[in-house]
């Protein structure tokens, strides 16, 4: 749990944290790896959303995701690219929070994730919170936690008695 200080001071930034939908890159389950692969390409992204027509979050789609399906024993196979979807490759065990103020969560999820999707109960994707947005938070905490609260530091030494 985070200690009082510290969550309020993230917490004054959350409304910085999402990323709308509207404006994440992503692809549909139906799109071929053609498509995800072009987009991935063109965004310069490693990952990406994957969303049904309906809006709802599905998974993930990567570029070695991707070219894992092209590779062959001695070659590059690229019509795989128009036949397979990319509902038939994405990562579908994704960890995602549901709001952005569930700030310790996406703390710990962010230590191996670039982003985490922020999804409804019923999987509407509402967008991602970046680990660029979150680490400007932790910028403003490091330098603005003393000037807003009394710290008192503690000595944590080994005392004498205790060896």
């Amino acid at each position: 749990m985070l200690i009082k200080p510290v969550a309020d001071l993230l917490m004054r930034n959350t409304d910085h944290f999402l990323i709308p939908a509207d404006i994440v890159a992503n692809v549909q389950t139906d799109n071929n790896l053609y498509h995800a692969f072009l987009v991935l390409t063109k965004i310069k992204y490693s990952r990406i959303p994957v969303l049904d027509n309906g809006g709802h979050f599905e998974g993930l789609i990567s570029l070695p995701l991707i070219t894992e399906q092209m590779l062959g024993f001695d070659q590059l196979n690229t019509d795989v690219l128009m036949k397979k979807r990319v509902c038939d490759v994405m990562e579908t065990e994704v960890k995602t929070v549901a709001t952005v103020t569930d700030v310790e969560t996406t703390l710990h999820l962010m230590v191996d994730n670039p982003f985490v999707p922020v999804v409804t109960a019923d999987r509407v994707f509402r967008g991602i919170i970046t680990r660029r947005e979150f680490m400007k938070s932790f910028n403003f905490l490091a330098h603005e936690i003393g000037k807003q609260y009394d710290m008192i530091e503690k000595d944590f030494s080994v005392s004498e008695k205790a060896k």
